[in-house]
């Protein structure tokens, strides 16, 4: 079949009641951005439905990966549309489909109807009714079940006739840009870049920090990330990323704190220099790949202690996942392969031997004084030289 059009279907927006327009404008925006390197197509809303109808020749292959990219959309219905809304001329069109698009008719089917113009003098379940028994006699290896058929045909009657058979499941969620902003701690790890995925999926635009430390971790350490953030981008958009140069830090802490205590006092300063880059970019929270339990510094003690330097929220979407759970995601969303990459970030290359996995809070502040000559000044340096990415797929 030769497709020039998809018909795009949304689930959870369509529950929005008057505020649905905000969420369908904000699709077709991520629409646009999916599509616009495929082709120029004209995307249009119309009763519960969007159409992306292409105005020049496209890769076929390469927009519904596009679109399946795109959160919001529950289905990807590629349509053949017909101007001509004459019964006649719809169910010689029918029957010619049938053919194109199925070799093999060895099989079950159902005609659905769906009346959008109420102008059209025939009634639904007439139109259905009397498409099904024309292409029963044209094709007797067919057979109707209305129950459990193994191929839905559907034709919507619009301005224009729609017609389509299959429906390619989208990513689902909530466009992009509906739930507000979020600041990502990004590491070279597998969890980060899945929990940036799951938070974008319910809406919310994602700018990154990433905590470097050279010469202790590379330069390809450091690419890693960026091709994190690329993967992931192709779901969320493009990305700011903030670089920090974290090895003053790591050494004062490395220096004059205790070694059992390295992590949970890194990930709290981590913590603070993200927020602030949160702040100062009008984000309104955190989000971090941490799982309760995977490592020392996840415990629910460590989360607590790591938790009080934060005044904004902090969203931990992997919490209840274990590791499988995460790698299955990873790899379903294509960011696996580069996490496994060995090279080192600055978390695993300061970590102890045998780190607290039972942190107190007093014990920790009291830890972080022996920084109070030096950390102020360390922390406004790693601010101010930050390097900023911007990110696209």
């Amino acid at each position: 079949m030769d497709y020039k059009a998809f018909l795009i279907k949304y689930a959870e927006i369509g529950v929005k009641g008057k505020n649905r327009y905000v969420f369908e404008d904000a699709l077709v925006r991520q629409m646009h951005f999916a599509l616009d390197p495929v082709a120029e197509f004209n995307i249009r809303k119309e009763s519960g439905r969007i159409f992306a109808e292409a105005s020049e020749p496209f890769d076929y292959e390469e927009a519904v990966e596009a679109l399946s990219h795109v959160f919001g959309i529950s289905g990807i219905c590629p349509v053949l549309i017909e101007e001509n809304k004459d019964f006649d001329h719809i169910q010689q069109v029918v029957k010619t489909y049938v053919k194109e698009r199925y070799e093999d008719r060895h099989f079950t089917f159902k005609v659905m109807v769906r009346r959008g113009d109420k102008s059209y003098p025939i009634q639904s379940m007439e139109v259905a009714a009397l498409l099904g028994e024309k292409l029963l006699e044209e094709y007797e290896e067919l057979k109707v079940d209305v129950h459990n058929p193994d191929v839905y045909l559907t034709v919507e009657i619009r301005d224009k006739i729609y017609i389509y058979s299959d429906e390619i499941p989208g990513p689902g969620g909530m466009p992009v840009g509906t739930g507000g902003r979020a600041m990502l701690l990004l590491s070279g790890g597998i969890d980060s870049p899945v929990a940036g995925y799951m938070i974008s999926k319910r809406g919310v635009s994602m700018e990154a920090t990433y905590f470097h430390a050279p010469p202790y971790t590379s330069e390809r350490a450091k690419q890693k990330v960026i091709d994190l953030a690329r993967i992931i981008a192709r779901y969320t958009g493009p990305i700011r990323l903030h670089i920090v140069n974290f090895t003053d830090i790591q050494m004062a802490i490395y220096e004059k704190c205790p070694h059992d205590e390295l992590t949970i006092i890194m990930r709290r300063y981590m913590m603070k220099i993200a927020e602030h880059f949160a702040q100062k970019d009008n984000c309104l929270a955190l989000v971090t790949g941490e799982s309760i339990g995977q490592v020392a510094s996840q415990t629910m003690q460590s989360l607590y202690v790591t938790n009080e330097v934060c005044t904004m929220p902090v969203f931990r979407p992997c919490i209840g996942m274990d590791k499988q759970d995460i790698i299955t995601l990873s790899e379903k969303i294509g960011t696996y392969e580069t996490s496994i990459l060995p090279f080192e970030d600055c978390c695993t290359i300061f970590v102890a031997k045998h780190p607290v996995t039972k942190p107190r809070l007093d014990v920790i502040k009291k830890s972080e004084r022996k920084l109070d000559d030096c950390i102020e000044e360390l922390m406004r340096t790693a601010i101010e030289t930050e390097e900023v990415i911007q990110v696209r797929h």
